[in-house]
């Protein structure tokens, strides 16, 4: 990392991207990361500590499919689909909720607006697999003079690796969390690396906020 891509935890937001139970369940053609839960729980618990913005990212698909993506209707038709609005299986998974039990408020999200669970803390629905395109997240990040993300949760392949894709097209500094990502391999750190982002664990990420944390004191 050099001085322009070097993750600036001061300025950092957690992205935590569709932890939610219907992926964790299996509901997918991929193993749902139910192993990684103590790693997104050490990381979402450390920016919660830091009082550092969080922002669960998750997909709601409507019964008829209408804003599904091309490849998850036919699922939707056959009745077989996951992440339905209203559904329990599209709420986020209970290891990661602030306090209590939320419900996610999908008439809210799918307005574009965002569901605050805390002052730090909101949810937001992304239309396609990145979780910049189509949302207000660049201007929410923007206003809290964040300049670095941290990215979290499921499945790298897919949505992590685009809103990944996305922030760095934006200038932002991006850490991908190596054992909080389902299906990150060594190639993939590789990759990221090509691109400025750098690949941390878990416990490195709570390691750097808990250092930012004690300088400020």
């Amino acid at each position: 990392m050099d001085r322009y891509t070097r993750p600036d935890f001061e300025h950092a937001a957690l992205l935590s991207i569709d932890v939610q139970r219907d992926v964790l369940d299996g509901r997918f053609s991929f193993a749902g990361p139910s192993g990684l839960m103590p790693n997104l729980v050490r990381t979402v618990d450390a920016f919660r500590v830091m009082g550092h913005p969080i922002v669960h990212v998750v997909r709601l698909y409507l019964p008829d499919g209408s804003n599904a993506d091309l490849c998850r209707r036919a699922a939707i038709d056959r009745g077989d689909g996951a992440l339905l609005v209203g559904t329990p299986g599209s709420e986020l998974v209970d290891d990661l909720l602030p306090q209590g039990e939320v419900a996610l408020d999908a008439h809210t999200m799918l307005g574009g607006r965002f569901q605050h669970l805390t002052s730090n803390e909101v949810v937001m629905y992304k239309p396609r697999w990145g979780a910049f395109f189509g949302t207000r997240l660049l201007e929410h990040l923007r206003v809290r003079e964040v300049t670095t993300i941290v990215v979290i949760g499921c499945n790298f392949p897919n949505c992590p690796r685009a809103s990944i894709i996305e922030a760095s097209e934006r200038d932002l500094r991006v850490v991908a969390v190596a054992d909080a990502l389902s299906r990150f391999t060594n190639r993939d750190a590789v990759e990221m690396q090509d691109i400025g982002v750098a690949t941390m664990t878990s416990c490195d990420v709570a390691g750097q906020l808990g250092h930012a944390l004690g300088q400020r004191v």
